[in-house]
């Protein structure tokens, strides 16, 4: 190698030179370290997530023929008999839950003072509550007054289907008529 310098002073640049390179390739090292723990870091992640996905999609396989399974093994008829059952049940029910205190103070509300009450029966069906009362009055406005009161609560609609009315012995007046009634104070259809 010639050495030669025209310079007044020799100076030689070399070693900064490899100082630079030097510096520059530590540089290189430290990014290619992190570069290698962040793809191995990434590598486990992306291996232990696999592994996840195949035990869950294998988990999804065994519920969805455990459902077929059990799908397979219902048998229609006898789901039907339970919804058969399930029905009486409920209406059991809503026959227990019928208040008559509920009732007889809506009787007292509503009743004119020339009005008794000799009779109540209720028939519970799908449409309701249908009751049968059978009243004693002075005339024939007092029970017409004591129908147009049951009508005006709105617990009662459909109130005034006459079955039977007559005069007896006493000259009172004996009626017996129908109104379906609304126990939870519903309102009665116009």
């Amino acid at each position: 190698m010639l050495r030669t310098n025209l310079a007044t002073r020799p100076f030689y640049n070399e070693r900064v030179v490899h100082l630079a390179i030097l510096l520059l390739a530590l540089i290189v090292a430290i990014a290619s370290i992190f570069n290698v723990t962040r793809v191995v870091q990434l590598s486990r992640s992306d291996t232990r997530l696999g592994t996840k996905a195949s035990r869950d999609e294998a988990r999804a396989a065994e519920l969805r023929a455990s459902a077929a399974r059990l799908r397979a093994s219902v048998d229609p008829k006898q789901i039907e008999f339970v919804s058969v059952e399930a029905r009486k049940a409920n209406d059991l029910i809503d026959r227990r839950t019928f208040s008559w205190t509920e009732l007889f103070n809506r009787f007292e509300t509503t009743l004119p003072d020339e009005v008794r009450i000799t009779a109540v029966r209720p028939k519970v069906d799908a449409s309701g509550t249908t009751l049968t009362i059978a009243v004693i009055a002075r005339a024939v406005d007092d029970v017409s007054q004591f129908m147009d009161n049951l009508q005006k609560t709105g617990a009662f609609r459909a109130v005034g289907s006459r079955i039977e009315e007559h005069v007896n012995e006493q000259g009172q007046i004996e009626a017996l008529f129908e109104a379906v009634y609304l126990p939870l104070g519903g309102k009665a259809e116009r």
